[in-house]
């Protein structure tokens, strides 16, 4: 074979392997990236059984802010030692009708809704149900993309956990201060006791703050704060059959 021929060929062979080793790549990519997509789906499916009797040691919001080298105070406690006020300022400040849905509260979607047909402003329909799953498996920031995802996940919570589970679930993991995470925490950090010896007024400020932990303080509330947290702390009192399902 003349010596062109043999060097035509041989980059035809060349460019051939190389192709099939970019094909390799492209696929085994593609294999990987399907992978972690049926893991991230499939995952709480498999977790939220578990949460019914393991605590969650921690969450992807608390994991993408350690990634990001933010630091995480968190400390664990059961709702039997979390003072009854506080469950009941954010039950009434979250997601009034908590005990009533069964994760979603399609009465409050339709009222969103209907408000944002007739011009008025975008406001969130999120349950503690929804707020309970976004923080154990998905991440913060507004997106429909991560509100789809969050009605299936509440849907299937409800249905796994108890209305008291889910609730002491997510007064561990919610966010009170920039990298405080759950009740005893941030009792902790704001008024120098344990989540359990929290008072009413203090309760309600907490609760007030979960909207925008980084930008309200129940230590020293602002003046449209300390009125938020008065509504709260009479909602509260007034309770009663609200949070049947968490205070019998």
């Amino acid at each position: 074979m003349p010596a062109k021929s043999r060097r035509s060929t041989n980059k035809s062979a060349a460019k051939a392997a190389r192709r099939r080793h970019k094909s390799r790549l492209v696929r085994w990519f593609i294999r990987r990236v399907v992978l972690v997509m049926v893991i991230i789906i499939f995952m709480p499916v498999v977790l939220l059984p578990v949460y019914s009797v393991v605590n969650p040691p921690i969450t992807t919001v608390m994991i993408a802010k350690r990634i990001a080298g933010a630091s995480i105070i968190k400390a664990w406690r059961p709702i039997e030692a979390i003072s009854p006020h506080l469950v009941r300022a954010v039950i009434v400040a979250e997601d009034a009708r908590f005990c009533a849905h069964a994760g979603i509260d399609w009465q409050q979607v339709e009222e969103v809704l209907l408000d944002t047909e007739d011009g008025g402003p975008m406001r969130g329909a999120s349950t503690i149900t929804m707020q309970t799953v976004k923080n154990l498996f998905l991440w913060s920031g507004r997106s429909w993309f991560r509100k789809g995802l969050e009605v299936p996940l509440a849907l299937y919570a409800d249905a796994v956990l108890s209305k008291r589970r889910i609730m002491e679930i997510y007064l561990n993991i919610a966010e009170w201060d920039k990298g405080v995470y759950g009740a005893q925490s941030a009792a902790r950090r704001y008024f120098g006791v344990s989540a359990a010896r929290l008072s009413a007024a203090q309760a309600a400020r907490m609760a007030a703050t979960l909207p925008a932990p980084r930008l309200r303080d129940p230590a020293r509330p602002s003046r449209t704060m300390g009125r938020l947290a008065g509504v709260y702390a009479g909602r509260a009192a007034a309770s009663g059959p609200y949070v049947a399902c968490v205070l019998n």
